[in-house]
């Protein structure tokens, strides 16, 4: 599903410059970055170059949103985007919960304190947003 979400992005991106790029490119970022290109692969963390290990066996537990955030912090870049079918952060699962309410800003200290039952991100990323470094 990763991949095939990133070559729809890649598709829809081509006009801009958008390349679809598989990990083992990563180095290879600067030079398309360099060229103009808006490379895009999936979100997977490419487990090759890093990821904490997991607290039991041997499968990396994080995800696409941390594979995101990591390659972004790697990259030093001042923003990551991630492409999701919701409009953004909600108390709930608005799909389940017609209750749910959109929470237009929050702090990560805030949100973390929340305890949501559903998030639309990783739960680690919010580790890693209370160590980030802003620019």
């Amino acid at each position: 599903m990763p991949r095939q979400n990133a070559r729809i992005l890649q598709m829809l991106l081509a006009r801009h410059g958008g390349i679809f790029i598989l990990h083992d490119d990563f180095e290879k970022l600067p030079l398309y970055f360099r060229l103009g290109c808006v490379p895009i692969m999936t979100g997977m963390p490419p487990f090759a170059y890093w990821e904490k290990p997991g607290e039991v066996g041997r499968i990396p537990p994080n995800r696409t949103d941390a594979g995101v955030y990591l390659s972004a912090e790697v990259l030093g870049a001042p923003r990551a985007i991630f492409v999701k079918d919701e409009r953004g952060l909600y108390t709930a699962d608005p799909k389940k919960d017609r209750g749910a309410r959109f929470i237009p800003r929050v702090h990560v200290d805030e949100l973390a304190a929340m305890n949501l039952d559903d998030l639309i991100v990783e739960r680690v990323l919010l580790d890693y947003l209370r160590h980030a470094r802003p620019r």
